[in-house]
Order: structure tokens, then C-alpha cells, then sequence
């Protein structure tokens, strides 16, 4: 697939666009500091570990909950690991950071009449903090938080529910995510525009996304959905 925002995306076809916040909207290093920093070094103190023990019971632990709803949930590893997630999150705030681009693009979007989705697997503790540090909430039609629906976003309960709540049109929204099992979900439940998001951490190289267009920056998107629009007004007019 393609490195960046595809040519073809079919701006005028689209009306709605739903949007992951952690490594799409957000940098994802904050939540590499909350998780794989902060958390270990907490927990190797109080369980007497030293740091990389601590580091690989923690990375297996997490792996064999990767994709459910309990790996989402700051207050089931708060209990299970005896760490306050959200006092670390608290402390670490200032290291919340939009990408760039991204306000832009949302601003762009509103002024075209499309409608926004914020679809998250955050913890509604952690989605309210982010939110409130960013401003973004201003920007949506919609905010959800998988937890509240039972599910995350890698089931197919999800997206139902999420269709329910906002009653987007699938053959007409453009979903934007860093999580390839997600967007196979979305796939699944009938999204036609999927793009996947290559560098959501900026301290981290970029991923490989085989399987879908990669979103290289919302600068890019931006570029390209003026183009696309500007092009087709130049051809009606």
C-alpha cells in the first residue's frame, strides 16, 4: 500500500471521519512514558523487582490481555499491578501533545460540513484528562469511550454499538486509526476509507501497515483533501 494519503480517497463521497485519539490525534510517546517507564520503575520498587524483570512481567501480563477491554482499563491494572495509573498519567500530563496538523485538519473538516467521531479505547479518566489538556472535545460531534459499550474497538460489538450512538454510514466514513486490528474491525463491519497511522509515536520509527494506506502526518491529509476538493470544484465550475 501506499506511504501516504492516497490519491484516490474519495473526498466527496466521504461525510463522516472517526478518529482513534492515542497515536493518531496524540503522540503516542506519552503513553510509551506512562507504560513502559513510569509503570515498570514504580512497580520494580514496590514488588522488590529490578527494572527489566519488572519490564518483562509487565509486557507479558499486558500481552495476554492485548485486545480485550481490560487491557484499555487504567483502574483493572492499577489494582492488579498496586500502582495508581492515574496519578502517573497526572504527573506525566505535560508530555500530552497533539500531532501536528491535526487541529488544522479538524478545523477543515468542520468548515466542509463533515461530521467528526472520536471512537477510543481510553479510559474515560484518561480520555476526560487528555481531552480537557487538548481542547479537542470542541472539535467532535461525538465523543466515545469503548468502555461504557462493553467492548473495544477490535470487536465487532463495537462498531454496532458505535453505529447505534451516531448512526454513521459506513460506505461514506473514513476511519483513521494506529492499530491494524482495528481497522480490520472496521473493515469487517463495512468502512470503505481506512488509513493507517505510520509514526504515531514521534520518538519511534515508523510501522508498517501492509494491509492499508498509511497516514504519514495530517499535513499530508490536509494537502491531500484540498486538492482533491479544489480539483473537483475547478472541473464544475
Amino acid at each position: 500500500m501506499s506511504a501516504t494519503c492516497p490519491a484516490s480517497l474519495d473526498w466527496p463521497a466521504i461525510q463522516t471521519v472517526v478518529l482513534d485519539m492515542d497515536g493518531t490525534l496524540l503522540d503516542l510517546h506519552f503513553d510509551d512514558l506512562v507504560w513502559n517507564d513510569a509503570l515498570p520503575s514504580t512497580y520494580a520498587a514496590r514488588a522488590g523487582l529490578d527494572l527489566p524483570e519488572a519490564r518483562a512481567r509487565i509486557r507479558d501480563t499486558l500481552d495476554r490481555a492485548r485486545g480485550t477491554l481490560p487491557f484499555y482499563c487504567l483502574d483493572h491494572w492499577s489494582a492488579y499491578f498496586d500502582v495508581d495509573l492515574h496519578a502517573i498519567e497526572t504527573r506525566l500530563a505535560a508530555h500530552v501533545r497533539v500531532h501536528p496538523g491535526v487541529q488544522a485538519f479538524l478545523d477543515w473538516a468542520r468548515a466542509h460540513g463533515l461530521a467528526l467521531v472520536l471512537a477510543t479505547n481510553a479510559h474515560p479518566r484518561s480520555l476526560a484528562r487528555k481531552l480537557a489538556l487538548t481542547g479537542l472535545e470542541a472539535c467532535f460531534d461525538h465523543v466515545v469511550s469503548a468502555h461504557p459499550l462493553g467492548a473495544p474497538k477490535e470487536q465487532a460489538a463495537f462498531w454496532r454499538a458505535l453505529h447505534e450512538r451516531t448512526g454513521f454510514d459506513p460506505a461514506r466514513t473514513l476511519f483513521i486509526d494506529d492499530n491494524a486490528a482495528v481497522l480490520a474491525a472496521a473493515r469487517a463491519f463495512g468502512v470503505a476509507h481506512l488509513l493507517a497511522v505510520s509514526r504515531p509515536d514521534s520518538h519511534q520509527g515508523p510501522l508498517e501497515h501492509p494491509d492499508y494506506h498509511s497516514l504519514e502526518s495530517f499535513e499530508v491529509l490536509l494537502a491531500a483533501a484540498q486538492d482533491a476538493l479544489g480539483q473537483r470544484a475547478a472541473t464544475s465550475s
